[in-house]
């Protein structure tokens, strides 16, 4: 099945427990007895918190959105109410928490999206990462740059002069970052500029954009998380 053909096609009722009337699957409240839904169907955190499927949000609108369904789910207000109605705060408050969380940052919020839309994850499953062709260069160079510091450090190198040079093979990865934050934030826009009608090809084609952009971020972010184990260990040696 492709991405364009699993747009999330929800139920279009839910069955409200308390008085069994049908109500629409993204409401909270049951429009009859207004009494708290079971969370039922879901998987689209745009939709929970009542937001466009797009990337770029205001934080102080998500915020607000997030504090007044908050107050509405809280457990403390259902205290003495139903078993079903203080259960249904109870996973809607903790569905509410991983909602807010994922969409208040961009890469999160890109890796959701993917999700919702069909996309293979962008992690594998059996947690191996494959070099992206966007980074083969700068990765041979660390590695190899990486390489000579260790044997140097084991040799009884100069724990300063490894640090400066260590830094330094650290700046063109930071500077890929930046450009990768970037493509990101275009594509991002690229996306909410043209997601509603754009052709099925263009959807998939800013999708798997995306995705390759978020792979690579995450490959930069390991490779800066290897720089500074690097450091952390001159800093030992030195001390």
């Amino acid at each position: 099945m492709t991405p364009d053909a699993i747009h999330v096609q929800p139920v279009s009722t839910l069955e409200c427990r308390s008085c069994g009337a049908g109500a629409p699957v993204d409401e909270h409240f049951c429009p009859q007895c207004s009494r708290i839904l079971a969370l039922g169907r879901h998987g689209d955190y745009f939709t929970f918190l009542g937001l466009p499927r797009k990337l770029t949000l205001a934080p102080a609108d998500l915020e607000r959105r997030f504090r007044d369904l908050s107050r509405k789910f809280h457990p403390d207000y259902f205290y003495n109410a139903s078993p079903t109605e203080r259960l249904a705060s109870l996973e809607r408050s903790s569905y509410l928490n991983d909602a807010y969380r994922t969409l208040r940052s961009m890469p999160t919020r890109v890796e959701h999206l993917l999700a919702i839309e069909g996309m293979p994850p962008v992690k594998s499953e059996d947690g191996t990462a494959k070099v992206p062709a966007g980074l083969l260069e700068e990765v041979f160079e660390l590695n190899e740059e990486l390489d000579e510091i260790r044997e140097s450090r084991e040799l009884g190198g100069d724990p300063g002069q490894l640090a400066t040079r260590l830094q330094k093979a650290r700046e063109p990865i930071d500077a890929k970052r930046e450009a990768h934050e970037q493509q990101l934030e275009a594509l991002a826009a690229r996306w909410d500029a043209q997601a509603d009608g754009a052709p099925p090809e263009e959807r998939r084609a800013i999708l798997e954009a995306l995705r390759e952009r978020l792979l690579e971020r995450n490959y930069i972010n390991n490779l800066l998380a290897t720089i500074e184990r690097e450091a952390v260990g001159l800093g030992q040696r030195a001390g």
